[in-house]
């Protein structure tokens, strides 16, 4: 049977289009998808790698085009409201980077409006499809630790330098660490153990030439559970990237998903070894099962950012539930606002304003 294929426009043309989502449309993925457009808005560096591909330097232009199915907006933070708003009144299914929006109240009205719209919204939460927080989700359904009391993820990195005209780190909205290393992990925490009762955070910018955030903590409170995530850059020598402790065990994990360095360094995603860590990076598993104490590495379930558009592709051609979910995106901004709130106020506030949805 000939699969639909779904045509797909990507927005913009820097790192985040070019490195992790334009490889996988033109390869892993030509079975469920056809690029059939990209937005540039200046430059000629999209035609010359993709001659084949309309280039459109307008949005407007570019929505008009009745043969595209699917937007994917990979431009900065303030174009991701309006031109996701703009795509979905076009009739065009939506993927949007992270962060969701810069507010809130943004992000409210794009949940609303794909219930209206009857198209697809979903987050590129590609953290969800790295080794480590699949291999951390199969310890916890099987309960290897018994019941988690503490779970703390680490997104540090050392770069001292600024980097010149880098948006992210101009003061404007929706910059700095916490919008950017932050939703991944904030995203992570609410995945895995719901909605938290009270927050506390700690944000800071910690290099003499920062104008945006570059370091914060946040304690997330979920009764029995503490949740903490910290970014920073100015970790040399990082620690644990998860320390997980539970009743029974702890499971500990160094190092990161191979994936996006892959990419970075130009790597096609192909090859049944793509997205597998090495057994050097095996996170340690240290627990207590069936009254034997088990201490050893733990096998790392590999990664693919590619099942994310799957995911997606099932959820447009056949009305699978959609596994990022719009609401995800709304929830995650809330928790960034909430926790500036708390560092503004110097206390732990209650987490309100968020939205109960299934994450599974």
């Amino acid at each position: 049977m000939i699969q639909k294929k779904i045509r797909v426009a990507v927005l913009g043309y820097g790192i985040s289009a070019r490195v992790f989502h334009l490889p996988f449309f033109t390869t892993t993925l030509t079975g469920q998808f056809e690029l059939v457009a990209i937005l540039q808005r200046n430059g000629d560096d999209a035609k010359k790698a993709h001659p084949e591909i309309k280039i459109y330097r307008d949005l407007d232009s570019l929505l008009q085009n009745a043969d595209i199915d699917l937007v994917v907006i990979t431009t900065p933070n303030d174009t991701h409201f309006p031109f996701a708003q703009k795509a979905l009144e076009a009739g065009k299914h939506v993927v949007l980077e992270k962060p969701f929006t810069n507010t809130s109240e943004e992000a409210a009205q794009l949940v609303n409006l794909t219930k209206t719209s009857g198209k697809i919204l979903s987050v590129y939460q590609n953290r969800r499809y790295v080794s480590d927080f699949r291999t951390i989700k199969d310890i916890l359904d099987k309960k290897l630790l018994g019941e988690v009391h503490e779970f703390e993820a680490h997104y540090d990195r050392y770069r001292m330098e600024a980097r010149p005209n880098a948006w992210r780190e101009a003061p404007l909205p929706g910059s700095g660490i916490l919008y950017d290393i932050g939703a991944h992990i904030i995203d992570q925490a609410l995945y895995f153990f719901g909605m938290p009762s009270t927050i506390t955070a700690d944000i800071r910018l910690q290099r003499s030439h920062a104008r945006v955030d570059d370091y914060f903590v946040i304690w997330l409170n979920y009764s029995y559970t503490k949740v903490i995530l910290h970014a920073g850059m100015l970790v040399r020598e990082p620690g644990p990237r998860y320390m997980v402790q539970g009743t029974r065990g702890s499971f500990i994990k160094y190092g990161e998903d191979p994936q996006e360095q892959r990419l970075r360094k130009g790597e096609l995603p192909l090859g049944d070894a793509w997205g597998r860590e090495s057994e050097e990076t095996y996170g340690l598993l240290h627990t207590d099962i069936n009254n034997k104490i088990i201490r050893e590495k733990y096998p790392s379930l590999p990664g693919s950012y590619a099942d994310y558009y799957h995911d997606v592709y099932k959820s447009i051609t056949s009305g699978a539930p959609v596994n990022v979910k719009p609401e995800h995106g709304y929830n995650v901004i809330r928790i960034i606002e909430l926790a500036m709130q708390s560092h503004k106020e110097g206390k732990t506030i209650a987490c309100t304003g968020l939205i109960d949805v299934d994450y599974f």
